[in-house]
């Protein structure tokens, strides 16, 4: 059994897929084909945005949004603390500092109580400006984009969507990577849409901002590639990777959204009484990038992990540790939070296998192997 099993997609999505990789071959226009703006102008009317601008991957589309911004030393940009490192990476990499916001212990989305908390510390401490509040879209849910925009516009922020994990995912009837100014996404393979490689893309309906991250995804290029205008970068989304999320693209509209939500229901159903499920609040709807879990505690969590391996059922940990105790930010100035609530969801998690081409007879496995599992504790 695989945890996201891509090799099943492909057999399923084989001759479509085929058919597209060895038209890039016929051509040979291997960077920056046809595919690739064709792939822009379908994410974009996808999500519901005027403009959908790709890259090279997730944490370069953060990267450009935040160039796009003019983000840099002297700002502080707020990020969850339970969340891959890259969230708080590319803020760093901009020379700017991220703030670490505690979660909310049901959606492990940002707390929306403990954002505003910190913009307040922050301002108090005068040391660094809020500029961003990056709100991650984690296991496919929505982060509280209603909630976090007021926040947002109380403090005149901008909002960055990390919509990584998040694509496909909504609020009523509005789609995750509509929410931020810009937001953001990663065509890693195991993500909910993802390509054979790395890729990635941003969003917004801003004219400027679209125009500035083409530059800067291109070496700054101005009116044409030898015309530099800006210190950019080199991370463009390759033909090969278009043609592929293209079919890709169709599947997931059609069939697969729908799929790893009744994987999800059943997961759910037949769990929540033995353990913490997943909280999918009303009006949201969850792409499903992960299907987590919550244990009592790590010891729990470790050995219903082993037993699970014991079945041949893999399973992983996102996240076993909170950014403000990752290693890089030792020493991070002006930014000491404990983030209690992260804390203790890196020592409880347990992602389960989730993807959309699973049969009844492995979630049937799974669901048991899960009960079993816990009554021998």
């Amino acid at each position: 059994m695989q945890f996201r099993d891509l090799k099943r997609q492909y057999e399923v999505l084989q001759k479509d897929i085929d058919v597209a990789m060895l038209e890039v071959a016929r051509t040979g226009t291997y960077i920056m084909g046809s595919q690739v703006k064709k792939l822009e102008e379908r994410l974009a009317k996808f999500v519901g945005v005027k403009h959908c601008v790709t890259c090279g991957n997730g944490t370069d589309a953060l990267t450009l949004a935040l160039k796009v911004w003019g983000i840099g030393r002297g700002d502080a940009v707020f990020v969850p603390d339970f969340t891959f490192f890259a969230s708080a990476e590319a803020v760093a990499l901009e020379g700017a500092v991220p703030v670490f916001v505690d979660v909310d212990k049901d959606t492990c989305n940002i707390d929306p109580v403990d954002l505003e908390n910190n913009i307040e510390k922050t301002i108090k401490e005068g040391k660094y400006i809020p500029k961003v509040i990056i709100a991650v879209d984690l296991f496919g849910l929505p982060a509280n984009y209603p909630v976090i925009r007021k926040i947002a516009d109380k403090y005149s922020l901008l909002v960055l969507e990390d919509g990584a994990q998040g694509f496909g995912g909504a609020i009523n009837d509005k789609r995750a990577c509509s929410f931020g100014d810009i937001s953001t996404t990663s065509f890693f393979p195991a993500k909910p849409l993802g390509c054979y490689g790395d890729g990635g893309a941003i969003f917004t309906d801003n004219d400027e901002w679209a125009k500035l991250a083409d530059s800067y995804r291109v070496h700054g290029k101005g009116t044409f590639k030898y015309d530099n205008v800006r210190i950019g970068v080199n991370s463009r989304l390759d033909t090969l990777q278009a043609a592929i999320l293209l079919v890709k693209l169709k599947a997931f509209e059609e069939k697969e959204l729908a799929a790893v939500n009744n994987i999800a229901e059943k997961y759910t159903r037949l769990l929540k009484e033995k353990l913490k499920t997943p909280i999918v609040p009303e009006g949201f709807y969850s792409s499903w990038a992960q299907y987590t879990i919550q244990l009592e505690n790590k010891a729990q969590r470790d050995s219903l992990q082993f037993k699970l391996k014991e079945r041949g059922i893999p399973s992983m940990v996102y996240y076993p540790t909170g950014m403000h105790a990752q290693t890089a930010f030792a020493n991070l100035t002006g930014q000491q939070n404990e983030c209690p609530v992260a804390s203790h969801l890196c020592d409880v998690v347990l992602s389960l296998p989730m993807h959309p081409y699973m049969t009844d007879d492995e979630i049937i496995l799974i669901i048991n192997s899960v009960a079993d599992g816990i009554k021998e504790m």
